[in-house]
């Protein structure tokens, strides 16, 4: 790993043992794009890769000299109206009305590490050599306005994070209204375009298209990252599969509102742009004031989407999430949600928390219904203390009775809305984000408290933390269950409200660090009616979501397939449900439900009694299961093999870091009459390696099951069930395997 400059060229290379990111200081002063991609040798002279030419209609930097138009030179952050007509990574309201702008190269600084981002989540190193930053200052002569430029390179993996800060060293305001964490100018176009899109419960779901000249983009304009479009896509070549090719994923750490946009000219370049969405976006920089992106992250792979994939993984698990959680297998709960929603008493809770603890359930969690006069989703949201009618003894109480049985406590909480119908609202009224003389909207009967306002976040942490201080909580499910409308803070002058949105999600973050620094054990599980705001922004914060309100566990292969692209196997909160389940109402068999939620953080969102006394003793096998492979199954290297997207079948496994272990999940989504013999081809194992299959004892070198393939032909299929007596939809088997 080295960063490199070349006073004579004006050239930076940045490199480690897979990736070179090559730059230069463009004839102008702009900061110009070289190459990105596979590790090329070092040399002090790429100028060759520097190409222009004369063309019609091109407009042309200095006078006289056709050598240089900005529309035709790749960028590190381009600027519109000075040649270049392409979508800008900034964009600076002055106070003469102007928007132009001539960032241009002062100086830079190598160091070694990482800097953290003020008040924001990012990537972090623990030791200094596991990391070096180059900091590239920028200067717009006229305005004062500088920028400074991070690119951070890892030792290990094909990574390079990107973030800009922008600060006012001028005489006079400035308008921030467009500020992107990176800007990547890519020489070709020949590229398919993955994005993770959907709704509430069908998130995350891949979306293929070829790269076309014109615009395309993924975004979200909903005060979090939403359900719509995850803050994430991926660049790969049309032949690139999972497990050969090249692939370029693109990541926002971020959990507001976003933008991530591929713009192919009419030249055939693509230019990348990646941060927080213009749209409504006016950050006032008062002279000496600054502003700082969020940190992008940038992962080139030529082993395929699989060799992307799980660099992010080994990134996001153990240098973006962080604290007592980040290493340890996660606890097996089980939620009263789906068994009671609102209708329970403290008894009741206790019998199905006792239950659980004898199939072997390690957490009990208390969700929705238990603070204020909380019934319904009328009335309660922001008065976080236990109601006396449904928990006699407090949460204190109530906490004690599940750590008597032997089992730790978790708690719901929705810390960022209120319903009118609480003594916060009537206290606070101007407290939610609303406009003046506007219509206020609501969503499941709930209102957005303005988090951009300190004294608001000073309010809901004192009350989390007052029951956190009193109560044995050891887990929090944050929930937020509303986009955002009317966004306007009564606390904000009128030229600072293009600001609201941003700090909004600031003072998230601020009362998520807040909670982790005072409560470090407590582990808190991110939740947005589900997948709403699964991304890496709060996964610094909180190490694992909830990836979806919908617990089917057909309707979640596709989900935890998608969200597998970018997010680690210890990210994604999943759960064994009732049947017919309560989202789209499909009969499936419990084993299959266990065995697609084996691939996450793993528990039951069910009333245990409910099961027959076989049903109980499955699920017991399957709590003892899940102890014995937690830690391989959430930690160890996964690999998709074959997509929900594209077939009947879904494929996929995860081998444990020395190749000791390896689990296979197998998925047929519906049943067919005399089919074909199949095979899968696994991946990650120790081709010289003995492996037992676990069940049947039957024993493969490890070349045979990647080469050959693992026979999965089903002789069953068309059939009844022998036990059931039903047709065999939705089936699914685990393969264990074991080296020997």
């Amino acid at each position: 790993m080295s960063i490199l400059f070349y006073e004579n060229t004006k050239t930076f290379h940045l490199c480690n043992q897979e990736i070179s990111y090559i730059m230069t200081v463009l004839p102008n002063g702009h900061m110009g794009q070289l190459y990105f991609g596979k590790r090329v040798h070092q040399r002090e002279d790429y100028s060759y890769l520097y190409e222009t030419a004369p063309r019609p209609m091109a407009s042309y930097v200095f006078e006289g000299d056709y050598s240089l138009s900005l529309e035709h030179v790749r960028q590190e952050y381009g600027v519109y109206g000075t040649t270049d007509f392409r979508r800008p990574a900034i964009e600076i309201l002055q106070s003469n009305g102007s928007r132009l702008c001539d960032f241009q190269y002062q100086r830079h600084e190598i160091m070694k590490g990482k800097p953290s981002l003020s008040g924001l989540p990012a990537t972090y190193t623990e030791k200094d050599e596991e990391a070096e930053t180059l900091r590239v200052l920028l200067e717009d002569a006229l305005t004062g306005v500088t920028v400074e430029l991070l690119y951070t390179i890892f030792a290990k993996g094909g990574i390079l994070a990107r973030s800009a800060k922008i600060t006012n060293k001028g005489a006079d305001s400035v308008h921030l209204t467009a500020a992107m964490s990176l800007c990547m100018d890519l020489p070709d176009c020949n590229y398919e375009w993955l994005q993770f899109s959907g709704a509430w419960a069908r998130e995350r779901h891949l979306k293929v298209r070829k790269l076309e000249q014109g615009i395309q983009a993924v975004d979200s304009r909903r005060g979090h990252s939403s359900h719509e479009h995850n803050p994430f896509i991926v660049l790969k070549r049309p032949e690139t599969c999972e497990n050969q090719g090249e692939a370029i994923g693109f990541s926002l750490i971020y959990s507001g509102n976003f933008l991530a946009q591929a713009e192919v000219d009419t030249h055939d370049t693509t230019r990348v742009l990646m941060g927080i969405h213009p749209m409504g976006f006016d950050w006032k920089l008062d002279v000496r004031e600054s502003f700082q992106t969020p940190e992008a992250v940038m992962v080139y792979s030529e082993r395929g989407l699989n060799g992307m994939s799980q660099t992010f993984h080994r990134l996001y698990q153990k240098r973006l999430a962080r604290g007592y959680w980040r290493d340890r297998a996660r606890p097996i709960l089980n939620n009263n949600w789906e068994a009671t929603y609102f209708d329970f008493t403290e008894d009741r809770l206790v019998e199905i928390a006792r239950k659980a603890k004898e199939c072997g359930v390690e957490l009990f969690v208390l969700d929705d219904g238990w603070f204020g006069e909380r019934s319904s989703d009328h009335a309660g949201l922001g008065d976080w203390a236990a109601n006396p009618k449904r928990l006699s003894g407090g949460i204190t109480g109530f906490a004690e009775r599940i750590e008597e049985l032997g089992m730790k406590f978790g708690l719901w909480f929705e810390p960022e809305m209120v319903n009118k119908d609480s003594e916060l609202y009537r206290k606070h009224p101007d407290w939610i984000l609303s406009a003046p003389g506007r219509n206020v909207s609501h969503g499941r009967n709930q209102y957005v408290l303005d988090f951009s306002r300190t004294e608001v976040v000073d309010c809901i942490y004192g009350m989390m933390a007052k029951i956190l201080r009193e109560a044995k909580v050891s887990y929090i499910k944050w929930d937020m269950n509303r986009s955002i409308t009317e966004c306007y803070s009564a606390a904000l002058p009128p030229e600072r409200q293009g600001e609201v949105f941003h700090r909004y999600i600031l003072g998230v973050y601020h009362l998520y660090e807040r909670l982790n620094t005072e409560f470090p054990q407590v582990l808190f599980e991110s939740c947005a009616s589900g997948g709403g705001r699964f991304d890496p922004g709060i996964l610094y914060y909180a190490p694992q979501g909830w990836a979806s309100d919908d617990s089917d566990a057909v309707e979640r292969l596709k989900i935890q397939y998608g969200t597998s692209f970018c997010y680690p196997i210890s990210s994604i909160g999943s759960h064994v449900s009732v049947t017919p389940n309560h989202q789209v109402f499909r009969n499936t068999p419990l084993h299959t439900r266990a065995n697609v939620a084996y691939f996450g953080t793993f528990g039951y969102e069910l009333d245990l009694n409910k099961l027959e006394k076989e049903e109980q003793e499955s699920v017991k096998e399957q709590i003892a299961f899940m102890k014995e492979y937690r830690q391989v199954l959430q930690f160890g290297t996964f690999y998709r093999l074959a997509s929900p997207f594209e077939g009947n079948i879904t494929c996929w496994m995860t081998v444990s870091e020395n190749r000791t272990e390896a689990i296979v999940g197998w998925y047929r989504t519906l049943s067919h009459v005399n089919m074909p013999y199949m095979r899968v081809r696994l991946q990650g194992l120790d081709p010289e390696a003995c492996y037992e299959d676990q069940e049947t004892k039957k024993r493969y070198f490890g070349d045979e099951l990647m080469n050959i393939g693992l026979v999965t032909s089903d002789a069953t299929c068309g059939q009844m069930d022998g036990n059931t007596g039903e047709c065999c939809d939705f089936d699914s088997r685990l393969y264990v395997f074991k080296a020997v």
